[in-house]
């Protein structure tokens, strides 16, 4: 049961920036790169040869100065003009080889990190993704897998090659003079002090800035789409929502601007280091030539290999800063990824094949563990799905714990309609929950054919199970493709006959494209009723064993209610249904009704046993079925 690991991960305190850069952290972004490390030999080897190559400049400027002009040798200088030519074009051509297959790298690591979180994210409880800002995931996988992956295809690089051509440099510095290469590393504590400093700043700032930026998508994500936008306009609530974009979006401008301001004065320093390391070394190189003790050859090599010298220096100090600051990136995908399963298939699940439809509750008890006591249970889908900014929740001691159910048992035959009735928050969708092992009981057994539902794998499960909710999602593609999310192998004629007994077949054909017309985010181009129908057609496609139905006509008028219901009932011959009913039709019908209150079941039975019992069902059927009953009459 959920003991809110994963949701420590999520609500960590990530603003202090306290996670360090430790030899874990590193041994673990390190086996990402093993598949690839026949291309990161690739790189380094052309990092080292670029670096080689790059070395040969400064001496042929030495040769020119004290030996080809002094002498006036036209053929050499034709030759060493040449070089200076053909080591670009060298470097050039060997630095194109080093970007492909450190880009083959690079992106080969994030395509598995991204690949990786997105898989661990799909296998995660409906507990999360309740708790979770749609818009905190997008950002995880936009901001912070792409700042991984400009760590992996640049700082990392960068750190290497700079690491090479420091060395290099620095031995022909020393054969060259060693004097005025000690006095050019002189300078080196100018380039470091401030580094660790600036380091956890930028580190800081970089947190910060990425919990701003996956604040503002999370707005962006809320209220920009249909259903924010819709509940935005309804209230009249465009000029607050404005300001609350205003306020994230000037934290995030703020940050920008800091993280800037600090860059700049880090790399002024550095710059100001540069130049008392270069006029040292003009000053000590001047005196020695009017002393006759260098050349000016020499003196001009030596300057011209300064560059290469600072250079990397500050590219090293500053890919620290860099390195620092990408980390983040990767212990925030990280986050996710560590973040437990909460449920998974046990080692030795079952794979189920077919099933007859037995169903049975054994004193099955859940909650949903929110410690804040703000939802007694989940039987509002729309509420579990609301964000929450609340701290971690604990798991209170069954004192003072609220239960959605709590010691249920009961039995449904092959084939039976099962009909769920109550007052909201009574636990009838936490029922429809906990069958499709969307939340897995606190306590009890839920079998299916008399195996425990946690001892056969899930997507055997779900296979055998149909469900249509009163909140019909679709994604932004075609009729067709909505349709085949339940059965993609399905054939044209297959889906013509479920649309048709589901009432929507005639209506696709008139749309402007039929079944291959786009209904919009969420399928917001079809009306609630026209939706509903979709889904119903989805799960007549699917044709499972068993059906839950959330009031599955909810939305539909009275022709097409009984036109749905017609096609439901040879669908429900010899499955095993489930519904939650609101409608005295459905309740009629039913083989046997379960009256929910409080998380527990008070009665069951037929409607008339039920109403001669003058319990709480006759209580519901005077006050909420009796007028459709009349009026149906």
């Amino acid at each position: 049961m959920y003991h809110g690991g994963w949701w420590s991960l999520i609500r960590a305190d990530e603003s202090k920036g306290k996670a360090k850069i430790d030899r874990k952290l590193l041994s673990r972004i390190s086996t990402y790169g093993r598949p690839y490390w026949g291309y990161i030999l690739i790189v380094l080897i052309a990092i080292v040869l670029i670096s080689l190559i790059e070395l040969i400049p400064p001496l042929i400027f030495r040769r020119l100065i004290d030996i080809v002009i002094p002498q006036k040798d036209f053929q050499q200088l034709t030759f060493l003009a040449l070089a200076m030519i053909a080591i670009p074009i060298t470097s050039g051509l060997i630095g194109i080889v080093e970007r492909y297959f450190s880009a083959k790298a690079g992106e080969g690591i994030i395509f598995d990190l991204r690949q990786e979180m997105y898989v661990h994210l799909q296998n995660m409880s409906i507990r999360f993704f309740t708790h979770t800002r749609s818009g905190e995931i997008v950002s995880r996988f936009n901001n912070d897998v792409v700042g991984a992956q400009n760590a992996i295809t640049g700082t990392i690089p960068s750190i290497v090659t700079n690491l090479v051509t420091l060395t290099s440099t620095l031995l022909v510095m020393i054969t060259i003079d060693s004097r005025l290469t000690l006095l050019s590393i002189a300078v080196l504590p100018l380039f470091l002090l401030p580094t660790r400093r600036v380091a956890r700043i930028l580190r800081d700032i970089r947190r910060k800035a990425m919990e701003f930026n996956a604040d503002l998508s999370s707005l962006i994500s809320e209220t920009l789409g249909i259903n924010g936008a819709l509940l935005v306009k309804t209230f009249g609530r465009q000029r607050q929502e404005s300001e609350k974009f205003r306020e994230i979006n000037q934290n995030v401008r703020d940050i920008g601007v800091r993280r800037a301001l600090v860059g700049r004065w880090f790399f002024m320093g550095l710059g100001i280091s540069g130049a008392i390391g270069t006029a040292l070394i003009y000053w000590a190189g001047g005196y020695l030539v009017m002393t006759d003790v260098l050349t000016i050859g020499t003196i001009v090599a030596f300057a011209a290999y300064l560059t290469r010298l600072y250079g990397p220096i500050s590219s090293l100090t500053n890919v620290q800063v860099d390195f620092a600051t990408s980390m983040v990136s990767f212990e925030r995908v990280f986050e996710y990824l560590d973040m437990p399963i909460e449920i998974q298939d046990k080692p030795e699940a079952f794979e189920l094949s077919v099933v007859t439809g037995e169903v049975r509750f054994e004193n099955v008890s859940f909650s949903y563990g929110n410690g804040d006591g703000n939802l007694q249970n989940e039987d509002d889908a729309e509420l579990s799905a609301l964000p929450s900014d609340e701290s971690a929740p604990t798991i209170l001691p069954d004192l003072t714990q609220r239960w959605a159910l709590k010691e249920l048992s009961f039995e449904i035959k092959p084939g039976e309609l099962v009909a769920l009735v109550g007052h909201s928050g009574a636990g009838k969708t936490t029922i429809t929950y906990l069958l499709p092992r969307l939340y897995d009981p606190t306590s009890g057994v839920i079998s299916l054919d008399g195996r425990d539902i946690r001892d056969v794998t899930q997507y055997s499960l779900v296979n055998q199970i149909g469900i249509v909710t009163q909140e019909t999602y679709l994604f932004h593609d075609t009729v067709r493709a909505n349709l085949l999310y339940a059965k993609p192998e399905a054939e044209q004629d297959e889906v013509i006959s479920a649309c048709q007994a589901a009432n929507i077949h005639d209506f696709i054909q008139d749309l402007p494209k039929g079944y291959d017309t786009v209904v919009g985010e969420r399928g917001y181009r079809l009306s609630g009723g026209e939706k509903q129908r979709m889904a119903i057609a989805r799960v007549i496609l699917k044709n499972p064993r068993v059906l839950i139905l959330d009031e599955a006509t909810s939305h539909l008028d009275s022709r097409n209610e009984a036109l749905i219901q017609a096609a439901l009932e040879p669908l429900m011959e010899g499955r095993t249904s489930l519904v939650i009913a609101h409608r005295l039709s459905t309740i009629l019908a039913a083989d046997k009704i379960l009256v929910l209150d409080r998380g527990q079941l008070v009665e069951q039975g037929s409607h008339k046993s039920l109403l001669d019992e003058a319990g709480l069902y006759a209580d519901l059927y005077e006050t909420q079925f009796k007028g459709e009953k009349l009026e149906v009459s």
